[in-house]
């Protein structure tokens, strides 16, 4: 339940860092520099919060797929 749970969460942590690149992209057609330069900044802020999110997830994934391993181990194979 637990890896569903953070699988979801990951999904939108990168659909927020596809929000992110569209705002980025869209801050290269304004006209006004002050624009741009808020939009480019705050376009930056979503992908670096939704990248480290992103980041600390996998890793939680990954402790959480070790820690299941570890509670079933594989039988040794028999030679």
């Amino acid at each position: 339940m637990a890896y569903l749970k953070t699988a979801g969460l990951l999904l939108v942590s990168l659909l927020f860092m596809l929000l992110g690149i569209r705002v980025l992209l869209a801050a290269y057609r304004l006209d006004d520099p002050f624009a741009f330069v808020l939009t480019f900044f705050s376009s930056n802020l979503i992908i670096l919060v939704s990248a480290a999110l992103s980041l600390g997830l996998v890793l939680k994934m990954v402790r959480l797929r070790k820690a299941g391993q570890e509670r079933h181990p594989t039988p040794p194979e028999e030679t």
